[in-house]
């Protein structure tokens, strides 16, 4: 079951939080965070399989726990921002095969505004945190426009 545990939460990873799976990558150190983080959970593991939960059971449970700290996507986040506030751009980052890249350099140009205001799952759905995001892509796109000229 720590195995299935450890690929699915690769894929979730690498589905919802690919600044993660990056960052993990450039410093060798994936197998090591993914056997800290299903180690983390061995006691509550133990614990449901001796309440006699179906292991399908146990394994949803693992998965919340183990992305707890992943959620909400910021990567999702900024995609959904700049599709539906920067249509234009995001067509074209699209079509050029360049969104993941950017998206990857909106969540860096996002950091300090993710962690001034919080990103969470009660906030992500705030006002001065969506403007703030609005903000800084639109500067980051003037820029990105500037530097194709």
């Amino acid at each position: 079951m720590e195995e299935n545990l450890r690929q699915k939460l690769w894929a979730y990873i690498r589905d919802n939080s690919p600044e993660v799976m990056f960052d993990l990558q450039e410093d060798y150190s994936v197998g090591k965070y993914l056997d800290k983080k299903v180690n983390g959970i061995a006691s509550r593991l133990e614990q449901w399989k001796k309440e006699g939960l179906p292991p399908a059971d146990i394994e949803t449970r693992a998965l919340l726990e183990l992305t707890v700290d992943l959620r909400p996507s910021k990567f999702h986040y900024i995609r959904e921002i700049l599709q539906t506030e920067f249509e234009e751009a995001y067509l074209e980052m699209e079509g050029n095969g360049t969104l993941a890249y950017q998206l990857l350099n909106l969540i860096d140009a996002c950091k300090e505004i993710f962690e001034a205001i919080g990103f969470s799952e009660k906030n992500k759905e705030g006002r001065r945190l969506k403007y703030a995001i609005i903000g800084t892509i639109a500067r980051y796109l003037e820029k990105l426009g500037d530097e194709k000229k």
